[in-house]
C-alpha cells in the first residue's frame, strides 16, 4: 500500500481539501500519523501566513512540520498556478517537490497530496498537475463534483489519469447541488463507467461526515 495519496477533481471548487481533510482525520482516528501536502498554492489572503487550503489540511493532520515542505510554491495570486509561477519568476521544480514529499512522508504513516484545480491544470509550458502524481508514484483519488455535467468531467479525467500511466486508486462522489435531479442515476453511472471503486461519499452540507465506501479498505480507510 501506498504512503500516500494524490487527491485531484474534475474541476477546482469541488471539495478536494474537504476530502483530503477527511483523509486525514481518518488515518488519525486509526491512530496513524497523517500529514497534508499541497505542494502548489495560488491565493493567500492579505495578512495570512498561508493559503486556506494548507491551513486546513495542517490542521486535519497530527504531524508537525514546516510550510516549506507542507507547501513547497506558494503564491499570493489567485490565479492558475503556471501564470502566478511566471509573474513570479519561480519555476514548480518537481525535483523539490518530491523532495519535500519524501521528508513528510519520513515523518509519517499516511501523506494526503492536494493537488490544485483539476489533473491538466498546468505547471508550466509543459507539465501539468498529474506530473506531480507521477513525479511522487502516488495512486490518484478523483473528487467528483455530483451536479450537471459531471459525468462528462468525471469520464475525461479518468481517461487523462489512466493514459499518462498514472494509477487510479479511486473517487469521491462530493454531492455539491441539492436539488440535482436524480443523483443516485448518475452515481450509478459513474460506477459503471469508472474503472476504479468509489471510496466515499459526501452528503449535501455533510463535509465533515463521509461515508466512506466499497473501495476505501483498499486505500487504508474506513
Amino acid at each position: 500500500m501506498s504512503r500516500g495519496l494524490f487527491i485531484t477533481g474534475t474541476d477546482t471548487g469541488v471539495g478536494k481539501t474537504v476530502v483530503a481533510c477527511a483523509l486525514l482525520r481518518n488515518w488519525a482516528a486509526q491512530g496513524r500519523r497523517a500529514v497534508g501536502m499541497k505542494p502548489v498554492a495560488a491565493g493567500i489572503a492579505a495578512g495570512a501566513a498561508c493559503n486556506e487550503d494548507v491551513a486546513a489540511l495542517a490542521a486535519a493532520g497530527n504531524v508537525e512540520a514546516p510550510l516549506r515542505f507542507r507547501n513547497p510554491f506558494a503564491f499570493a495570486p489567485a490565479i492558475a498556478p503556471h501564470l502566478a509561477a511566471a509573474e513570479a519568476g519561480v519555476p514548480i521544480d518537481l525535483a523539490r517537490i518530491r523532495t519535500a514529499y519524501e521528508v513528510l512522508a519520513g515523518r509519517a504513516d499516511r501523506v494526503a497530496v492536494e493537488g490544485a484545480g483539476g489533473v491538466f491544470v498546468p505547471l508550466d509550458a509543459r507539465r501539468d498537475m498529474l506530473d506531480i502524481a507521477l513525479a511522487l508514484s502516488l495512486p490518484v483519488v478523483l473528487v467528483i463534483a455530483l451536479r450537471l455535467g459531471c459525468l462528462n468531467h468525471a469520464l475525461l479525467s479518468a481517461h487523462a489519469i489512466r493514459c499518462r500511466g498514472a494509477v487510479f486508486g479511486g473517487w469521491v462522489a462530493n454531492f455539491v447541488e441539492p436539488m440535482l435531479t436524480r443523483p443516485d442515476a448518475n452515481v450509478a453511472a459513474l460506477e459503471e463507467r469508472l474503472p476504479a471503486p468509489r471510496i466515499a461519499t459526501i452528503a449535501w452540507a455533510k463535509s465533515d461526515a463521509p461515508q466512506w465506501g466499497p473501495g476505501a479498505g483498499a486505500l487504508g480507510l474506513g
